[in-house]
């Protein structure tokens, strides 16, 4: 083999190792971004004091129109003349 063609093909497997580092850095950046994206929906919730089923019925309305807080208050006084939560 020519010198040029084994630097050549030093550069490209250095280019492949450094490529697979970075998609495992990726990889590894996506998923903490996705769970701490989950942590502030979780906080979001609990912060309203919503049950599942509160959630559930705000999902179901930002389907059909744009939330607003009254929809929240709304889908809270509905749940909640059924059954109290403190």
């Amino acid at each position: 083999m020519s010198i040029r063609l084994e630097r050549l093909g030093a550069e490209r497997d250095r280019a492949r190792r450094k490529r697979d580092e970075w998609e495992s850095r990726y990889k590894e950046l996506d998923q903490k971004y996705i769970e701490q994206e989950n942590t502030e929906i979780h906080e979001m919730v609990r912060a309203e004091s919503l049950t599942p089923e509160q959630l559930a019925e705000l999902l179901k309305l930002a389907k059909t129109m744009a939330p607003n807080p009254v929809c929240l208050e709304n889908v809270k006084k509905e749940e909640g003349e059924g059954n109290e939560r403190d």
